[in-house]
């Protein structure tokens, strides 16, 4: 495989953004973590630093033809918030060859450092514009509500990460598994949801609605107003991950996961021993 460009697009910032979307391409593409991009800015670089390092690397992922299916909310439990060290939310881009298949296997050596959450779903049915998204705004664009398990993974060796890595990073995104039963929103309140996920049928993660930004529609209110201020907003047919319900939990090869929640349903995914001959 040829290496990733230097950089793709004449405006592609300043040089320390370049070198921050090439490091995390390049560990993405060998497997190999990188040290944390925050270093490579003065004062650890800010939010929309990161953003920009984010962005380039979603370009160029555009540019070799891959394609956005929706977005991600990050941080929204205050576990995995204190888990990491961080206070805020934050999004990333969700491209169709991320998607596992409900009871499918993530291939061994896909993903470097990954973990499990649980999570809801949310597919669109109309656009979301508006800079001041509300609730109701959310309740009437949502077609339905699926169970999801999103696999996250780091390109920042051992999770040595800030608010800026993460963000720099696509908000850590690795993969996704969705349920396969739609279910509209006038069918469960996702405030009051509960989720038990298991790893080998051991429980490792528990939460409820509540515990995602006081509830998925909050989550998604505040990613619909954020996208809208950047120029970018959700458009109908976007899947939206929700947020972590509960702690994540490390996964290694042979562990099977899977999540129910209440009204949702169950979804699970597997991670392959062995990596598949050529």
């Amino acid at each position: 495989m040829s290496p990733v460009p230097e950089t793709v697009h004449p405006d592609a910032g300043p040089p320390a953004v370049v070198k921050a979307a090439d490091l995390l391409a390049e560990a993405a593409r060998t497997g190999d973590a990188c040290r944390p991009v925050r270093e490579l800015f003065d004062d650890g670089g800010d939010l929309e630093t990161a953003y920009a390092v984010q962005q380039l690397n979603v370009r160029r992922g555009l540019d070799a033809g891959r394609r956005i299916v929706g977005r991600k909310i990050g941080l929204t439990s205050r576990a995995v918030q204190r888990q990491l060290g961080v206070d805020q939310p934050d999004f990333g881009a969700l491209f169709a060859d991320m998607a596992v298949p409900d009871c499918g296997e993530v291939a061994a050596g896909r993903l470097l450092q990954p973990k499990v959450e649980a999570e809801v779903a949310l597919v669109l049915g109309r656009d979301l514009q508006h800079r001041a998204c509300t609730v109701v705004d959310v309740l009437r664009a949502v077609d339905f509500a699926l169970p999801a398990l999103e696999i996250v993974d780091s390109r920042i060796a051992g999770w040595d990460i800030s608010l800026v890595d993460t963000v720099a990073d696509n908000a850590s995104c690795g993969l996704y598994a969705l349920g396969a039963t739609p279910v509209p929103l006038t069918a469960v309140d996702l405030r009051a949801v509960t989720m038990t996920m298991t790893r080998g049928g051991e429980t490792v993660s528990e939460g409820t609605g509540t515990d995602c930004l006081g509830g998925p529609l909050n989550a998604a209110v505040w990613l619909a107003s954020a996208l809208a201020e950047r120029g970018d907003p959700l458009r109908a047919g976007d899947l939206v991950l929700t947020g972590a319900l509960g702690p994540m939990a490390p996964a290694s090869p042979g562990d099977v996961f899977e999540a129910r929640i209440s009204g949702l349903g169950s979804v699970r995914v597997g991670f392959a021993t062995e990596r598949s001959a050529l």
